[in-house]
């Protein structure tokens, strides 16, 4: 039925029937495109990098409170700090940045310096967060979603799944021991966002 469209609205001159196609091709190309761009902007792959941002960002903070109740590694589990920098969404970072941020910067200092004895060990990591976030420059501050963020957190998950692989004697044994399987678990979830903004950005 197409071909009959094509031959009708050529006239039955063939030259015309391909140049014809050739424009309905095109026409199919550009649908195509426009969709995939729709989906990376609007909805499916824009919704997907939020939601694993989301994701990589609650791995994070699971392994940052992990760390600070049994877990109890010698790894530089301190490196969780930019790496929640550089997933926070950003909703909460604009809040953070601002007055809310500030106020609970200002309280952890203040109990942290004439309160010490009050200051629990567990909270000097989220204040880091807390202060990183609030006295940033704003230069870079405006670039922390950017590519040179993505690899840093893909290092810091590198080296967390390195040294966790050598703490527990082998990538077996760290998906067999009791906590080794959730402390595996929320490496690996470190992984999905930088990898998949890596994805494309280079697609």
């Amino acid at each position: 039925m197409r071909k009959d469209f094509v031959s009708y609205l050529a006239g039955g001159d063939a030259a015309q029937a391909a140049l014809v196609q050739a424009d309905m091709q095109e026409l199919g190309v550009a649908a195509r495109k426009l969709a995939n761009h729709v989906l990376v902007l609007g909805g499916g792959f824009g919704f997907g990098t939020t939601f694993l941002k989301w994701l990589a960002f609650f791995a994070a903070v699971y392994l940052l409170v992990l760390d600070r109740t049994n877990w109890k590694t010698n790894m530089l589990t301190a490196l969780l700090v930019p790496y929640i920098f550089f997933t926070l969404p950003g909703g909460l970072f604009s809040l953070l940045r601002g007055e809310v941020g500030k106020w609970i910067a200002v309280v952890a200092v203040i109990v942290r310096l004439f309160f010490p004895r009050h200051f629990p060990d567990w909270l000097e990591l989220p204040a880091s967060v807390i202060l990183l976030i609030v006295i940033t420059p704003a230069v870079f501050a405006n670039s922390w979603g950017e590519l040179v963020g993505v690899f840093i957190c893909l290092f810091i998950g590198c080296y967390l799944l390195h040294e966790h692989i050598k703490a527990s004697g082998g990538f077996r044994n760290a998906f067999r021991r009791g906590n080794g399987v959730s402390n595996s678990i929320g490496i690996l979830l470190l992984f999905i966002y930088p990898v998949w903004a890596l994805v494309l950005h280079f697609l």
